[in-house]
C-alpha cells in the first residue's frame, strides 16, 4: 500500500485503502510492458500524489485513473462505490488519454487540447493526476518499442513539462524533462553528457570544499542557516540555455549553484549582503525574484559572484516555504491539512489564469497558423515584463512591444505608435528580455499595421489585430 498514510486521517485512510482494493481487482488479470502487475503504476502514481500531500480524494482517483479505461469498470459504478467527486476526477483523466500537441489545425486535436484544459480549468487536480501519470510512464518508458518511445517522449518535452513548470511544479517538471530527453534527441543528450559530465563533478566537488567558508561568512554576519548544498542544473535545462549562448558551457554559469535555505525574507536579503561584502557580484546577475517573482510564482534571489580562486558561481537564497513551492506549485498550497481536510481552496487562483487565458484561444482557434502561436504562447519559456507603474506581464520569451500592449488592452495595442524600452526609444518589433520596463508610446488614431502579423509572438495579439481589419472590412 501506499507509504505515510498515517498522516491521513481515519476516514480519509478507508476511502484510501478501498479504492486499491478496487483497483486491484479491476486490474488483477492485467500486466505492465515491464512484466510487473498493472497495479504497481496506479500505485506509483498514488504516491507521487501522496508526496505532495495531497487530499485523500486525489489519492483515491489516482489508485482508480486506469479503472475506466483498462477494465469493465464505468463512472457511473464508481459514482455508486466512491461518490461524484472522485469519479469526476477519474474520467477527467481518462478523457485525456489520447491528448497530442497539435501539429495543425487539426479539428479533432484541437477537440482534445479543448477537453484536457476545459477538465483543468474545473479542477487542476484532473492535470496533477495525469502529470503524476506520465511520470511515472517516462521512468518506465525503456520498455515502450522504439517508435512509442519516441513519441510519448516528445509529447512530454512538447505539453506534459511545459505544464507542470507553468504550474510551478519545478521537481516535476525537471525530471520529466530529462526523462523525455534522452529519448527524444538521444544524440543531443549524448553529447551534452559527454560534454559537461566532467565539468558538473567538478564544480560540485569546488562548491563543497567552498561551502564551510560560506557558512563562515553568513553564520559571522549573523544569518542562520537551515541548508546549504549544491545542486546541479538538469540537462534538458541546459541544453535550452546553450543553445541561446554559442553551445558553450563555460558560458553557462548555473551548471551547479550553492542553494541556500534561510529561515525568513529578512535573512534572504541578509544572506545576499554578507556574501557580496566577501565576493563581488558580476553586473547586471542579481535576480531578485522575491520582489518580482516569476509568472509561475517561482521566488528566490539569485546572485552571480567571483567566489574563492576567482571562480563564478550562482547562489541562491531562498526560504523553506520559496524552496517548497518552488518545486511543488500550486500542490504547495493544498497540503493536507491535519484536521482532515485538504486547503484546495485556498489555492492561489492567479497561477491557473493562464489555463482560462487557453481556454478562450482555443474557443477561437481555427488556421494552422494559430496552433502554431499556441506552441509559442502557451508551452514556451516565460519572461515577465513590467510598465511604468510596475504591473507585471507575462508573456512567450520573443515577445515584442506590441505583444506587450495587446496584453495590457486592445485599444492600446491598436494605438501603438512606439516605445520605450527601460527609458529608451526602441523599436516596436524588439524582442523583450526578463526583467524590462516597457512605455508603450501612442498615436492619436487606433490603427494597427498588417505588417505588425510578421513579427508578433503571441495568439492575443494576432487575434486583436485581424478581428480590427475584419470590422474595418465590414463597415
Amino acid at each position: 500500500m501506499i507509504k505515510n498514510l498515517d498522516k491521513y486521517s481515519e476516514t480519509d485512510r478507508s476511502l484510501i485503502e478501498n479504492a486499491y482494493n478496487f483497483a486491484v481487482q479491476a486490474h488483477k488479470s492485467q500486466k505492465r510492458l515491464s512484466g510487473d502487475a498493472f497495479i504497481t503504476h496506479p500505485l506509483a502514481v498514488a504516491e507521487l500524489l501522496s508526496e505532495l500531500k495531497l487530499d485523500a480524494s486525489t489519492i483515491a482517483a489516482a489508485l482508480l485513473h486506469d479503472t475506466i479505461e483498462d477494465s469493465e469498470v464505468s463512472k457511473n459504478i464508481l459514482s455508486e462505490q466512491f461518490g461524484t467527486e472522485i469519479s469526476f476526477l477519474v474520467d477527467g483523466v481518462t478523457k485525456l488519454k489520447q491528448i497530442g500537441l497539435p501539429a495543425n489545425s487539426d479539428p479533432e486535436k484541437i477537440q482534445n487540447f479543448k477537453k484536457m484544459f476545459f477538465a483543468v480549468a474545473k479542477d487542476v487536480r484532473v492535470i496533477l493526476i495525469k502529470l503524476a501519470d506520465r511520470l511515472h510512464n517516462m521512468r518506465t518508458v525503456a520498455f515502450l518499442p522504439d517508435h512509442d518511445r519516441n513519441r510519448v517522449a516528445l509529447e512530454t518535452l512538447e505539453i506534459y513539462a511545459p505544464i507542470a513548470a507553468r504550474l510551478g511544479m519545478g521537481g516535476w517538471k525537471g525530471e520529466l524533462e530529462d526523462l523525455a530527453f534522452q529519448y527524444a534527441y538521444p544524440t543531443e543528450f549524448s553529447w551534452l553528457r559527454r560534454k559537461v559530465r566532467h565539468k558538473y563533478l567538478n564544480l560540485t566537488r569546488y562548491l563543497e570544499r567552498t561551502r564551510p567558508l560560506l557558512i563562515k561568512h553568513l553564520s559571522d554576519a549573523g544569518v542562520s542557516i537551515l541548508e546549504m548544498h549544491a545542486r546541479g542544473k538538469h540537462y534538458y535545462s541546459l541544453y535550452q540555455k546553450m543553445l541561446r549562448r554559442d553551445m558553450d558551457p563555460n558560458k553557462i554559469h548555473d551548471i551547479v549553484a550553492m542553494r541556500i535555505i534561510v529561515p525568513d525574507v529578512k535573512s534572504c536579503y541578509e544572506a545576499l549582503g554578507a556574501i557580496h561584502a566577501h565576493y563581488t557580484p558580476l553586473p547586471r546577475m542579481i535576480k531578485d525574484y522575491i520582489a518580482l517573482p516569476k509568472p509561475n510564482g517561482y521566488q528566490s534571489i539569485h546572485t552571480t559572484v567571483f567566489c574563492e580562486k576567482g571562480k563564478i558561481v550562482e547562489i541562491q537564497i531562498r526560504t523553506p516555504q520559496m524552496h517548497d513551492h518552488n518545486e511543488k506549485g500550486v500542490a504547495a498550497h493544498w497540503a493536507y491539512d491535519e484536521s482532515g481536510k485538504s486547503k484546495i481552496s485556498t489555492a492561489d487562483r492567479g497561477e491557473l489564469e493562464w489555463i482560462n487565458r487557453l481556454k478562450d484561444f482555443l474557443d477561437r482557434s481555427e488556421p494552422a497558423e494559430d496552433i502554431s502561436a499556441l506552441k509559442i504562447d502557451f508551452f514556451k519559456n516565460r519572461i515577465f515584463v513590467l510598465t511604468p507603474k510596475g504591473d507585471v506581464e507575462d508573456l512567450p520569451e520573443g515577445a515584442t512591444p506590441i505583444d506587450f500592449a495587446y496584453a495590457i488592452h486592445s485599444n492600446l495595442g491598436h494605438a501603438v505608435k512606439g516605445s520605450k524600452i527601460n527609458g529608451k526609444i526602441a523599436p516596436i518589433d524588439s524582442e523583450l528580455l526578463n526583467g524590462d520596463v516597457v512605455e508603450i508610446l501612442k498615436g492619436k488614431e487606433k490603427k494597427p499595421s498588417q505588417d505588425w502579423l510578421r513579427y508578433v509572438k503571441t495568439a492575443n495579439a494576432r487575434h486583436n489585430i485581424r478581428s480590427w481589419f475584419a470590422n474595418q472590412k465590414n463597415r
